[in-house]
């Protein structure tokens, strides 16, 4: 659609590998790798993973609940993520080579390996809401404001009309925008209905 080949900024998303053909900085929701988590720890029971996730929590918590950012303390998050990656890779070898050399390709990992190698190749990208105040945690905030389309989407099948599509589009976009500056959507789609909604200068102002 012409947004994204075209976005310069910082794209926050999962680890779908098309998204890092676009040339813009990366970084990924950590909501995601949580759940990942959360099914190593249930599906395979290692040590690691837990204590990667509380980790998580913490810095969650220190910068957006506590809203620190201390150089010394983010110092101290990303010494004790690499101690949980050696732990990680302690737990899971590689295996020998006489196992799979036989076959062509890449070796076959387990997620815990799997997950283990995109945490470490990718900290960066993983851990760039520690530094940069304008990266969110999680790419929730998009999924949320695209969650209402594939409702209708369950619901209807698709819509009739292209211009329905778009009448759709502009009631949602409206109501996620008033909502995220902090204003009541019955207040607004009321001002909606008088035929006085609330502009973007409206907003700014206030």
């Amino acid at each position: 659609m012409g947004v994204i080949p075209n976005y310069s900024g910082i794209l926050v998303h999962d680890f779908w590998a098309t998204y890092f053909m676009y040339d813009c900085q990366h970084s990924l929701c950590n909501a995601h790798i949580m759940r990942e988590l959360v099914g190593i720890v249930d599906g395979y029971k290692q040590n690691w993973a837990g204590k990667m996730k509380t980790l998580f929590e913490d810095v969650y918590d220190y910068i957006f609940v506590q809203n620190k950012r201390n150089p010394v303390r983010l110092t101290e998050f990303e010494k004790a993520y690499q101690n949980i990656l050696d732990e990680g890779f302690g737990e899971n070898p590689p295996p020998p080579d006489h196992l799979t050399c036989k076959k062509r390709g890449r070796k076959k990992r387990s997620k815990p390996a799997n997950l283990l190698r995109r945490l470490d190749g990718y900290r960066e990208d993983i851990l760039r809401f520690m530094y940069n105040a304008v990266v969110p945690f999680t790419n929730n905030l998009a999924e949320r404001d695209v969650r209402m389309m594939k409702v209708q989407q369950k619901i209807s099948g698709t819509f009739r009309s292209v211009e329905g599509a778009e009448i759709f589009c502009r009631i949602r976009g409206y109501i996620s925008t008033v909502r995220k500056n902090g204003k009541s959507v019955y207040e607004a789609l009321k001002r909606l209905a008088e035929g006085n909604p609330f502009t973007v200068q409206d907003l700014m102002a206030e």
